[in-house]
């Protein structure tokens, strides 16, 4: 018997899918085989609950969830059973992913047609259960035109197979014929009039005309029918060659009404957007260009044409805006796989970018996709527009505008009970123009709770009635999803949204400035589009690593939302079942890039943790105290500058670390993960090296007139301070020879982040206040601050301004920071002196793998480092996969080594292990090199270390004609990360073998030749 879990925490993360509802379920079970599918519909039916079959979560209409016992098979129903090249089918279980299945078809060179945007994750259960389409249907049409057959389990446990031509129960069968010939009229009449009618039952796919197909009737039934066990679908061929037509037009108006003229042969795809949902995406970070390569206009059709050749492709498409002649403004062809997925992110974004408006506002689905013949879309569109501007709303269409299908978010106030009755008044309103238009009100993705109650608008009684007999003959006594299609709930029932939804809502210490103040609007950014769920990217950690949804970020954002509520989780702020949620959130910050919405779970979960453990002595000494962990690493910058007043102290801690006894013994006081080994401080700070050091100019203080060199100030970070001093060094050493002066700040300064990631957020605003009283005369001067570890650069640049937001030195100090990669690669830009040396012509470039830092690609990228690498000669493999799985303080907290080893596991660790000999293996995170070290032996470098080691003799080399240099044959080149207790890492040495492998790449020996590797 699978499991049921029952637990508050588990029944939150599934409050809800892809829409504005809200049902919290009595259980969740996951079942891994069919006979585990029949043990849960019994013990349903004797515990008297309802049950909702769920796959990827991602539907928008609210057909993914229920009172019941819901009945997850993404985690593990979801083996591909067969691939039939020859048939052109696949016979699947009903969790895999769209993707999962297209990567498998390929092989083949075919794939699955229906593609909707979220394909990274949506599952072909869900998508044959709401008849899910995708921009490709114009070609290859929705779930169910490529559904063969469909094993269904009912609520008896009895298993059935539909297909075209009937079923494999002759009652069933009978029962279907019979339902059939007393609606003949119906049927031919109101149902399947045109591509994208998918409201109600598709009960016209069991007229003789269309094969009595079983399968295809079940389709769309959205889990009201019975729980799918099994599908054979249709594949089709890839097109050989594909090109890319975007075509311009005044509005999103014009481009709808010239849509249905490229509905010809070879076009796959007629996809619409207007300038809106641009301007949407526009105000995301980093994204302030998005689109420049678009074409002129205001609004766009992306037109993808398929042939044997891409010259054939290319010349369809070039062809197509004399089809829209007298209505195109602009176009451009695109045949390049990189640019056309460009263009394509900005449209499949889009059902995450409209949820905020480009004004900061919250828009909802609701009428999410609402279809009419396209001949009408035009006509209806412009009508939607008017009404949207008589109720005072705003939206952002966009969609399958060939199909007539649109997609829209709408600027509704959900948290109020006069703006639930303005929604209510909206989608009554829409129902009847769409019904005006011969329409509706859903084009795909089913009717759901958002819908089902408007099927009496759009069909007659005698549809109705219909409907519910259909229902009835597969689940008599009313198992299955209740509410939805038959016998509905109404549209504004159980609002997640909606008023009652922020009981616990306090001032947060985040200044959440870009919702309003507001902790409740920040985590209402999660509207369920469930991209946390993709295997793709580096979002999220703990989901790819447990496959739970409870540690998605949508997970995360359910349970923090159902404690705001104060329904199901009652104790607020001090629940135990959010804490326990959250506990697996590496705050890696990937969801604040990769998330369409941009929620911050990292600064959630800071913000969470800092008013769950906020009271007094017992935050030390109560039942509910603090971690120790949490204490001891949040407040490691502390102990590291109290150990260094006292002398020795940093040498005795590193000889405790190889006598095992005292490192256990200080791992048990500390309450650190026992499996970790402890980390080691350098010999002495960098501050004082950089004091000590005979430099001229090292001693100036930052108010000193000078007229030599521009100055510099490097952010001496406690961990570069106190352990990994050498990309400290080699820095100085860098900036020094590209011709600036360096300058550190001359009292404690620090950035906070340990005491954010643990959620001590006071301390961390005293922190960093402190920091800019000591750091005021250099951000006066206007001197750049670079960063060379990048969660605390991310600190600097992001999270500063959100903790001391009425501080005018802090956003100075956002200003001025920067990595060292960004500085060196503007340094470049702006053709002042290269001091490095360069690759000879013809020589082979130095091999390199990179574990760029999860902070720093999801908040700036690491683009000008790849730049900066390039132009030393490095040829760089980029590793993916994300977080390397230390998160800081999180990797070294009891109960986190499993998840940790499991993500290094997933590229970190087998890219590092398959690597030439000669490797050189870069990460600028502290952590990341920690993690490296620990889990394969390996010495990771910084990019300051890479530069300094392509530096000329001029500057460092002390003997280049044996290459021996004293300087980087010294402790302090490597980081003082703990070694495995076996394997073979070195410690010392790992400059010299940097410029070793620089070294053998400029003399032209090829990279896999011996010599002193790196990788180990």
């Amino acid at each position: 018997m699978t499991e049921i879990r029952d637990d508050l925490m588990t029944r939150a993360a599934y409050v809800s899918d892809a829409s504005i509802y809200r049902r919290l379920p009595a259980a969740v079970a996951e079942p891994r085989t069919v006979e585990e599918v029949r043990e849960l519909l019994g013990l349903a039916r004797e515990r008297g609950w309802p049950v909702v079959a769920r796959g990827g979560g991602t539907s928008v209409a609210g057909n993914a969830i229920g009172e019941g016992l819901v009945i997850d098979t993404s985690r593990y129903f979801n083996r591909i059973l067969a691939i039939d090249p020859e048939a052109g089918t696949a016979t699947i279980e009903p969790g895999v992913v769209c993707d999962q299945l297209r990567a498998a078809a390929a092989e083949f060179g075919l794939t699955y047609g229906p593609d909707p945007s979220t394909h990274s994750r949506c599952t072909i259960g869900g998508m044959v259960a709401n008849n899910a389409c995708g921009s490709h249907s114009v070609a290859w049409g929705t779930s169910a035109e490529n559904l063969v057959s469909v094993t269904v389990m009912l609520a008896d446990g009895r298993e059935v197979e539909l297909a075209a031509g009937g079923t494999s129960d002759p009652a069933l069968d009978a029962a279907l014929r019979g339902l059939r010939d007393r609606h003949l009229a119906v049927l031919r009449t109101e149902l399947g009039q045109f591509p994208r009618q998918v409201s109600g039952y598709g009960l016209h796919y069991l007229l003789g005309e269309n094969g009595f197909d079983t399968a295809k009737a079940f389709a769309g039934s959205e889990g009201t029918c019975g729980i799918i066990t099994r599908l054979t679908v249709r594949l089709v061929a890839r097109p050989a060659h594909t090109a890319l037509a975007v075509l311009g037009f005044q509005d999103a108006i014009a481009a709808a009404t010239a849509a249905p003229a490229l509905r010809v042969a070879g076009v796959y795809t007629i996809e619409g957007m207007g300038s809106d949902l641009l301007a949407a995406l526009r105000t995301r970070p980093g994204q302030e260009r998005a689109g420049a390569e678009l074409p002129a206009g205001g609004g766009w059709l992306y037109c993808e044409v398929g042939a044997e050749t891409l010259e054939e492709a290319e010349a369809r498409a070039r062809e197509l805006p004399g089809l829209v002649g007298e209505h195109v403004v602009d176009s451009v062809i695109v045949s390049g796989a990189e640019q056309a997925r460009g263009l394509w992110r900005i449209r499949e974004a889009g059902a995450g970018i409209v949820t905020r408006l480009p004004e900061g506002g919250e828009a909802w689905p609701g009428w999410e996709d609402s279809a009419v013949p396209p001949a009408r879309l035009g006509e209806y569109l412009a009508d939607l527009y008017d009404l949207l501007h008589e109720k005072g709303l705003t939206g952002i269409p966009f969609g399958h505008f060939g199909e007539g299908c649109v997609h829209i978010r709408i600027s509704f106030d959900l948290s109020t009970e006069a703006g639930v009755g303005t929604y209510r008044q909206f989608i009554e309103a829409a129902a009847a123009l769409v019904h005006r238009y011969g329409g509706s009100v859903s084009g795909e993705h089913g009717d759901g709770r958002a819908r089902s109650e408007l099927l009496g608008t759009i069909y007659s009684r005698q549809a109705l009635e219909a409907f519910g007999q259909f229902k009835a003959v597969f689940d008599p006594e009313g198992l299955f999803n209740p509410g939805v299609l038959v016998d509905p709930e109404p549209i504004d029932q159980g609002i997640r949204p909606g008023p009652g939804a922020r009981t616990f809502e306090l001032t947060p210490v985040h200044a959440f400035s870009a919702d309003g103040g507001s902790f409740a609007g920040a985590v209402n950014r999660c509207v369920g589009v469930g991209a946390c769920r993709s295997d793709v990217g580096a979002m999220c950690p703990s989901f790819q690593a447990t496959g739970d949804e409870v540690h998605s970020t949508r997970g995360r954002a359910r349970s923090l939302a159902e404690m705001l509520r104060g329904e199901s989780i009652t104790e607020g702020w001090k629940s135990k079942e959010t804490l326990q949620a959250l506990d697996l959130c590496l705050s890696c910050k990937a969801c604040v890039s990769e998330c369409p919405v941009n929620v911050d779970m990292a600064t959630y979960k800071a913000e969470f943790l800092h008013h769950h453990y906020r009271h007094g002595l017992a935050s030390f000494l109560g039942p509910d105290r603090r971690p120790m962990a949490q204490l001891t690493m949040g407040w490691m910058p502390l102990l590291m500058r109290l150990a260094e007043k006292v002398p020795f102290a940093f040498r005795a801690i590193n000889a405790a670390e190889s006598f095992r006894p005292v490192e256990e013994l200080t791992k048990r006081l500390g309450g650190i993960e026992p499996k970790r080994r402890m980390i080691s401080f350098a010999d002495q700070p960098l501050t004082r090296w950089f004091r000590q050091r005979p430099i001229p100019g090292a001693g100036h203080r930052p108010g000193d007139a000078t007229d030599g060199p521009p100055t510099v100030v490097l952010w001496p970070d406690t961990f570069t301070n106190f352990s990994a001093d050498a990309p400290g060094k080699a820095a100085v050493e860098v900036l020094e020879a590209m011709g600036y002066r360096v300058l550190m700040p001359t009292g404690n300064v620090c950035c906070g982040l340990t005491w954010h990631s643990t959620g001590q957020l006071h301390m961390t605003r005293k922190v960093l206040s402190a920091t800019l009283d000591v750091m005021e005369p250099l951000l006066t001067a206007g001197h750049p601050v670079i960063g060379l570890e990048p969660s605390c650069t991310v600190m600097l640049t992001h999270e500063i301004t959100e903790l001391l937001p009425g501080d005018p030195r802090a956003a100075r100090m956002k200003e001025l920071t920067t990595t060292l990669g960004a500085f060196t690669a503007a340094h470049l830009a702006a053709g002042k002196p290269w001091p490095f040396r360069e690759p000879a012509p013809g020589t082979a470039p130095a091999p390199a793998l990179c574990q760029v830092h999860c902070h720093q690609q999801s908040t700036g990228g690491y683009g000008p480092e790849l730049d900066v690498l390039a132009k030393l000669g490095m040829d760089t493999t980029v590793i993916g996969g994300g977080c390397c799985g230390l998160a800081g303080n999180w990797g070294f907290e009891p109960g986190h080594y499993e998840v940790s080893q499991t993500l290094a596991e997933r590229e970190l660790f087998p890219a590092i292990r398959a690597a030439a000999p000669d490797t050189i293996v870069l990460a600028d995170g502290f952590s990341c090199r920690t993690q490296i070290a620990q889990g394969t032996g390996t010495d990771g470098v910084h990019l300051a270390q890479i530069l300094r080691a392509a530096l000329p003799p001029v500057h460092i080399d002390r003997d280049h004609e044996t290459g021996h240099d004293p300087d980087l044959d010294t402790d302090h080149d490597t980081d003082h990360v703990a070694r495995p207790r076996s394997g073979p890492g070195r410690r010392s040495r790992t400059g010299q073998r940097v410029r070793n492998t620089l070294r053998r790449a400029r003399r032209g020996r090829k990279p896999e030749e011996p010599g002193e590797g790196f990788a180990q």
